[in-house]
């Protein structure tokens, strides 16, 4: 069955390896699991996935491997006996199994269950024999009976049932898809240098165990510095005019990398990068940081990360005097190959969708002075975009 379960899962593109097979073989060997698809699920992701990325295919996977059991004999073969018998153990009481032993016992219930599949051909609600819903045959959803066999039901109610059998429904993480916090955060943990910072304040087993050792037995508790992701960062963030359609997404964006990165500055700018920038947009004329100040602060060792949709006029990025707010000595790509220089991790997200970026001169323009390294803002274009950073 593992055999099988494996191709499916190769078959939809998540790439485990015969080493993670190998691993879940041996962690059901140990019995990590019994009898539980709900357990085996969790197990089986958590052994044979190393990509959050790949959870969906993972999921849809699954699903259809079990949907695609086409007979109960095909399910009795595969899933041992004493594994039935488990969760007969492990979800009914003693006054319920004493009824179930006087009904004729364990396998009388099992048999009666196949003989119902196999004889029905459609939904049946209430009543006391069929598999249905809201009845009480020991066969179905949303009864009451206490040799119960669950069957398409999404949550447990009378805690009775012999057997879980539900249909699963699993939520996409979709590489292509608009990203929400959470997904943001999946694809910015791809860029992470650990280092140990800060005060002793965390136990570090390894080292006390043996500074015991060496004390003769005597307790020698050794703490360490919590380990703590090391990237700096330099988020610029372009507000205003086009971007107000994309507050929301970059929102998101602004909360995920602020929960992920301790060493995170941020700043404002409109449309193109200038000679000075802001943190506070109700107090942007009056409280600038000038661009060449920034330059000077923050050490090159900083990423930085660009977050605008690049669409403006061409002249606010080729020409002194093109900026739309005000009138700039020098041209926006000059500073911003001032920036690039300085800073040789960089790269630019974009929230427009990328199929239209070719539309926009300014988009491409912007594209070249990042040297190809703009990013749409979504799960997969956040993961490369973490990638060229890291």
């Amino acid at each position: 069955m593992l055999i099988h379960f494996f191709e499916k899962i190769r078959a939809y593109g998540v790439p485990v390896t015969i080493r993670e097979l190998l691993d879940l073989i041996g962690a059901l060997e140990v019995g990590i699991v019994h009898a539980d698809l709900d357990d085996f699920y969790a197990l089986s992701r958590a052994t044979l996935v190393k990509n959050e990325a790949h959870f969906d295919r993972f999921d849809r996977a699954f699903k259809d491997f079990w949907d695609g059991v086409t007979s109960l004999d095909e399910i009795f073969g595969e899933i041992p006996e004493e594994w039935l018998r488990k969760i007969a153990e492990k979800t009914l009481t003693d006054e319920e199994k004493a009824q179930i032993e006087a009904l004729g016992g364990f396998d009388k219930v099992m048999e009666a269950l196949r003989e119902r599949l196999e004889n029905q051909e459609k939904r049946h609600q209430g009543g006391n024999k069929k598999i249905g819903t809201a009845g009480t045959s020991p066969f179905g959803a949303y009864g009451y009976n206490p040799e119960g066999v669950r069957i398409g039901q999404a949550e447990n109610r009378n805690n009775s049932a012999i057997k879980v059998w539900d249909r699963r429904e699993f939520k996409d993480l979709d590489s292509d898809r608009e990203v929400g916090t959470r997904n943001i955060k999946v694809a910015l943990r791809r860029l992470r240098r650990f280092a140990r910072e800060g005060a002793a304040d965390e136990l570090d087993i390894d080292d006390t165990i043996t500074s015991t050792a060496q004390n003769a037995g005597f307790l020698d508790i050794k703490l360490r510095p919590e380990r703590r992701n090391a990237v700096k960062l330099l988020m610029f963030f372009d507000v205003g005019g086009s971007m107000d359609p994309y507050i929301a997404q970059v929102e998101e964006l602004f909360s995920a990398a602020s929960s992920e990165f301790k060493n995170l500055e941020y700043f404002y700018f409109h449309n193109c990068l200038y000679e000075s920038v802001w943190k506070d947009n109700r107090r942007r004329n009056q409280e600038r940081m000038s661009t060449y100040q920034l330059l000077n602060t923050y050490p090159a060792d900083y990423g930085v990360i660009f977050v605008g949709d690049a669409t403006m006029s061409p002249y606010e990025i080729a020409y002194s005097g093109g900026s739309v707010e005000h009138w700039n000595a020098e041209p926006g790509a000059l500073w911003m190959q001032r920036v690039l220089r300085t800073y040789q991790s960089a790269v630019w997200i974009n929230p427009q969708a990328e199929d239209t970026w070719r539309w926009h001169q300014s988009i491409e323009m912007v594209h070249e002075l990042m040297e190809g390294r703009m990013f749409p803002l979504t799960l997969g274009g956040l993961t490369d975009a973490m990638r060229s950073l890291s």
